[in-house]
């Protein structure tokens, strides 16, 4: 996961979380808990409750130790939640070679059961059904991610999202996003973006001035035209590249969109990263 640190220590009613962040890839809140001793009862519960008051879908409980009947609890709720929720179960160690010094060691004791969500049979308590569309865009951003990952560096993120759209960090959290997506406004179109959302509309919208001044150095970079979208009855802009491109599309089809999306994500990084670092 790409993960954003949004709060330590956040409230939770007269509790508080240790660290509350958000996987800038599939926009999922992610709750972390840690302890310096062995997992008890009292953080079990507390993890549960942190996980309603934010609404997580990503639960990360961090120890030196797990009990038995703790990561046994925490594959029964893999098992018996949605397939959007995740519980993970890890154990911190040190390590060390000789005389070396102590190197950090994340030891995953629980972890979901991928073939348990999505093949699970209409008998059972849980009935997960995603449509063959949806199917159809998680595996194709699967694909995208896994290439970004394994040969550009360019992401963290090892899971694709049954959704139309991904996005990607660009050093700068929420405000501003690299994004893959599928769109149906102007017609079935495949997009990449530039995209500009920060909470303060002002500060968005001084940003895409900004970069909109340079538009011509920046398109001349590129090696074509851009879609420039200030959208002002919105809060966010974007910048984007699009060809024609549906998730219907044959195979081939797919496959050379894919290639155009690595292409274009790895121009828009090259182009707007030093433009970001200096307005940002």
């Amino acid at each position: 996961m790409d993960l954003e640190l949004q709060t330590q220590e956040a409230p939770v009613g007269g509790y508080s979380l240790d660290i509350l962040a958000h996987d800038l890839g599939s926009n999922r809140p992610v709750i972390i808990e840690n302890q310096l001793e062995g997992t008890d009862h009292d953080h079990l519960g507390k993890l549960l409750t942190y996980a309603s008051g934010y609404d997580a879908n990503v639960v990360v409980w961090i120890a030196r130790e797990f009990r038995d009947e703790h990561r046994q609890a925490l594959d029964w709720l893999n098992q018996r939640t949605d397939e959007i929720t995740e519980f993970f179960g890890v154990v911190v160690e040190l390590w060390k070679i000789d005389d070396s010094r102590p190197a950090v060691n994340f030891n995953l004791v629980s972890t979901p059961n991928e073939w348990r969500k999505e093949n699970v049979g209409s008998g059972s308590v849980l009935n997960v059904n995603i449509s063959e569309k949806r199917e159809k865009y998680r595996i194709f951003f699967q694909s995208l991610i896994d290439s970004l990952r394994e040969n550009h560096s360019f992401t963290k993120a090892r899971k694709g999202q049954p959704q139309n759209w991904y996005t990607f960090p660009s050093g700068y959290g929420q405000r501003v996003q690299y994004s893959a997506n599928f769109a149906t406004a102007g017609g079935e179109r495949a997009k990449v973006e530039v995209y500009i959302d920060n909470i303060d509309r002002d500060w968005n919208k001084r940003l895409f001035d900004d970069l909109a001044i340079q538009m011509t150095a920046i398109e001349l970079e590129i090696g074509h035209s851009l879609e420039w979208e200030r959208l002002d009855n919105r809060r966010a802009s974007r910048i984007s590249a699009a060809r024609p491109g549906s998730i219907d599309d044959d195979q081939e089809t797919l496959e050379e969109i894919q290639e155009w999306m690595v292409d274009r994500l790895l121009k828009f990084r090259e182009v707007f990263g030093p433009r970001l670092t200096q307005l940002v």
